[in-house]
């Protein structure tokens, strides 16, 4: 059943929500893009402070898909302790080649990668057995540009199912995001993603780039949980 990742941009919010049982802490910077990094420091004091309590995941930064360039950012991440690395799949670069490289690094650094797809980037599901083998642990589905609206706006819902069900036959954890609203989560759970993202729902004004609004963090926790249990009821 699908469990919640709540996106954080500092220590202090990471602090605020470390005690609502979220599944997933996820750590970027949205002011710096879909996957804006936070810098190295900053990650490593929160998980410093978290990761005995807390699931945290990371983003490398809006990236071109450069082998170079991904590997030493990903390394580079595996080092700060989080238990789950994300890399965005933008257009730009090799991506054939950045795979390659990165098959070898996490074979012997037991990294779990997590890929994420742009849906309103016509992403490319046929990609999804190439990371299994590979040896990516998930895949996601999020959204490039927040301008073009919610991941319901630029994906049909038969779209997303497909993806989750093509993702979970090669046994990847996943994930649903993109300026997704508690409105979303009634439409999205029945699909059984493995966790669903958000960002400025939690967020004061629905503005993923201002401060996290806690009140929003536990009423969409709420609405969240009772959607569950609706869904696991006979019918």
């Amino acid at each position: 059943m699908s469990g919640i990742l709540a996106s954080i941009n500092s220590l202090n919010e990471a602090l605020q929500i470390k005690h609502l049982n979220i599944d997933i802490i996820d750590l970027k910077q949205p002011e710096k893009g879909a996957l804006g990094a936070l810098p190295l420091p900053e990650i490593k004091t929160i998980v410093n402070r978290l990761k005995s309590t807390n699931t945290l995941s990371a983003t490398i930064g809006d990236l071109p898909m450069e082998p170079d360039l991904i590997q030493q950012a990903v390394l580079k991440m595996a080092a700060s302790g989080v238990d789950y690395i994300k890399i965005g799949f933008f257009s730009a670069g090799d991506t054939p080649a950045t795979l390659d490289r990165l098959k070898t690094d996490i074979k012997q650094n037991n990294l779990r990668l997590i890929a994420v797809l742009f849906a309103d980037q016509q992403p490319d599901f046929s990609l999804i057995p190439r990371l299994a083998e590979t040896g990516f642990t998930g895949v996601m589905l999020d959204t490039a540009n927040k301008q073009n609206g919610s991941l319901l706006d630029v994906l049909p819902l038969k779209r997303i199912e497909q993806f989750v069900q093509r993702a979970k036959q090669h046994h990847l954890l996943t994930g649903l995001a993109g300026s997704l609203r508690q409105t979303h989560i009634h439409q999205l759970l029945p699909f059984k993603a493995d966790y669903l993202g958000f960002r400025g729902a939690l967020c004061q004004n629905h503005l993923r780039t201002q401060a996290l609004d806690l009140s929003r963090v536990q009423q969409l926790q709420h609405y969240f949980n009772a959607e569950k249990i609706a869904l696991a009821e006979p019918a």
